[in-house]
């Protein structure tokens, strides 16, 4: 079995070993990245290949994976003049999150804990929690008290132990956090483990496959924990440094104007947030982007600004708006999933090709 990457803190280049339990870096407490810089392979080499994500073997950490649910490889549908939606709710579990946690648990899977801890507004401990589930792994998933009553049967149908916290999405993983201390304990968490980015990245790597060996000139994003938004950037560079593409694509980064911590940081021109979170964020329909304090803030903003793009919001009105028009197409998301085509369904791109996911399921959602 082919060795794992060591992990590094990004801020401080504190090196953890590739088999530590530790989640984040034992110095700034920040998240860790991946020593690790693959070479894809060629659009024509992708031929006759398993019809997975695990297909994009070159690029992914974790080789012979024995964790899977057949995982990626969703369409990409038009939904207008240039614009297209990859659905990314097709997944096993319903949302673009199995990318990141089939990763997650197959690493678990190796490195042996006693129990695997996660903390989600819903989607995110979901998807743990079925994959945990698939590597047969004990699974504990803290989500705050207004996560939706389908969402909180999944976890645990699943087998997973759902811990409700009372409080918001950061009250959970402030909980989470502290389980993620204790000793035996594999913290499955998608803003802090690398591995997830890797997962979220094949994103990227299938609209490359399916445009035929390109990219579109736009990706629009959802950002909470920024982890699709940083996974496309990955990808993005990976392909760029092969020689794969000609050039990078602008990433458009969408906030709901209730909680949006990274649009306010990039209208000040700041590197990073300026400040703690605020305690008590409003209330919003896109509850899987309320985050406050996004461990990765200063990466997000870093990705964004070296693509040429921007930050955009969106008022729940206008995600409503979104997601009727959405499900009047056959399409029928969860607010969250609705925020990007919220963002440009009237133009906000002009006439540049753009690619936009829909990431979760409207099925389970609370509204």
């Amino acid at each position: 079995m082919t060795a794992l990457p060591d992990r590094f803190c990004p801020t401080d280049h504190t090196r953890v070993p590739a088999d530590s339990l530790a989640w984040c870096c034992p110095h700034c407490h920040g998240p860790l990245d991946l020593d690790f810089s693959p070479t894809p392979a060629s659009l024509k080499s992708l031929t006759g290949r398993v019809n997975s994500l695990w297909r994009y073997a070159e690029t992914l950490p974790l080789a012979d994976p024995s964790v899977s649910l057949g995982e990626g490889r969703t369409p990409l549908v038009p939904l207008s003049d240039g614009v297209s939606a990859k659905l990314d709710f097709l997944m096993p579990t319903l949302s673009f999150k199995d990318r990141g946690a089939v990763l997650l648990a197959e690493l678990a899977l190796r490195l042996g804990p006693d129990r695997v801890v996660a903390d989600s507004s819903g989607n995110a401990g979901v998807a743990v929690a079925a994959y945990c589930a698939r590597a047969r792994l004990p699974c504990s998933v803290y989500v705050p008290e207004e996560t939706s009553a389908k969402k909180l049967e999944q976890i645990t149908a699943h087998g997973a132990r759902a811990e409700v916290v009372s409080g918001d999405r950061e009250a959970a993983a402030r909980a989470a956090r502290r389980a993620a201390d204790e000793p035996g304990t594999f913290y499955a968490s998608h803003a802090y483990n690398p591995y997830f980015l890797h997962g979220t990245k094949t994103y990227v790597h299938e609209v490359w496959e399916d445009l035929g060996g390109r990219l579109p000139d736009v990706l629009v994003l959802p950002v909470g924990n920024g982890t699709l938004l940083l996974g496309a950037a990955l990808a993005a560079a990976e392909l760029y440094a092969a020689g794969l593409v000609q050039r990078r694509p602008v990433l458009y980064a969408v906030q709901s104007a209730a909680v949006d911590p990274l649009a306010r940081a990039w209208a000040d021109g700041a590197e990073d947030l300026a400040g703690p979170a605020v305690p008590d964020p409003a209330p919003t329909l896109a509850e899987g982007i309320a985050i406050p304090n996004p461990p990765r803030a200063r990466q997000i903003l870093r990705a964004v600004r070296e693509s040429g793009g921007s930050f955009l919001t969106v008022t729940d009105d206008q995600v409503l708006h979104a997601r009727r028009d959405l499900a009047s197409r056959g399409l029928y998301v969860e607010p969250t999933a609705a925020v990007c085509w919220a963002a440009v369904r009237d133009g906000a791109l002009g006439t540049r090709s753009a690619v936009l996911p829909l990431c979760g399921a409207g099925a389970r959602a609370a509204a």
